[in-house]
């Protein structure tokens, strides 16, 4: 149940198909014009957490293709390279570019918040931002180590706070842009042997549902995606120890 392609909407949205703008959930044709996002026009700028696999890299990918400029963000920088390579495949005009940088999003906030100051530096404001930085360990509640939620949390949670913290005001000034959660379907409903990964991802709805408020003044948008399980190399990772629920009936004989 890691985060993967899926299903996504606005703020408030409680099923892959539902889209608002505003926290309630209410079908995006039911929302007056007024109070509809702005929509970003490509070419822009967008920034990929967790950009060298799966999710984030197919979400690069699609926004290369229609003549966005990316930055990739992720921890390991030969598959940021290599992912770089890639995308550059895809390129629709001479001027477009790939820049990578390698920093864990989890860990210092004063970190992240310098090297994205410094690739926008380079590339300009950022107009959306992505974050898809995750990952999943699953097993039962006693049997999982305490280091494992402190992780998860670290990475699922902090992981998408501190990247969003540090492009905000740039953001305000403009008053444009966009701000992409990924969350998970386990982060709508709780399940079984996700006790330490399912909190993360309900964590990121509470925190885009709180933020939304405080930055439509801005014209700044919130997407909160819920993917189901997704062919990505995480999902692989995560199957592998996979606990598997097995439900036994019980029958009362006369």
């Amino acid at each position: 149940m890691s985060a993967g392609a899926g299903g996504c909407g606005e703020v408030g949205a409680v099923s892959a198909s539902c889209h608002s703008s505003s926290i309630s959930c209410r079908p995006h044709h039911s929302i007056p014009l007024s109070q509809r996002p702005h929509p970003l026009h490509l070419p822009t700028r967008c920034t990929v957490t967790g950009g060298s696999s799966g999710i984030g890299k197919c979400v690069a990918i699609e926004c290369y293709k229609q003549g966005a400029f990316i930055t990739l963000i992720a921890r390991n920088e030969n598959k940021l390279l290599q992912t770089k390579k890639e995308i550059e495949k895809y390129s629709v005009n001479d001027k477009q570019v790939v820049l990578c940088i390698s920093v864990d999003v989890s860990k210092d906030y004063g970190h992240v918040e310098n090297v994205l100051k410094q690739a926008q530096e380079k590339l300009g404001p950022v107009d959306m931002l992505v974050n898809c930085a995750g990952t999943s360990v699953t097993g039962k509640f006693e049997d999982l180590e305490m280091n494992c939620f402190e992780n998860l949390m670290a990475v699922n949670y902090l992981g998408s706070v501190y990247p969003s913290r540090a492009v905000i005001p740039t953001m305000k000034e403009r008053r444009m842009g966009r701000i992409v959660f990924v969350s998970s379907q386990a982060g709508q409903l709780g399940l079984f042997g996700y006790t330490a990964y399912s909190p993360t991802k309900f964590a990121l709805r509470g925190l885009a549902e709180a933020l939304q408020m405080e930055v439509k003044p801005y014209n700044i948008y919130i997407t909160v995606a819920y993917p189901p399980d997704t062919d990505t190399p995480g999902f692989a990772e995560e199957s592998k120890t996979k606990v598997i629920l097995i439900l036994k009936e019980s029958y009362t004989h006369p």
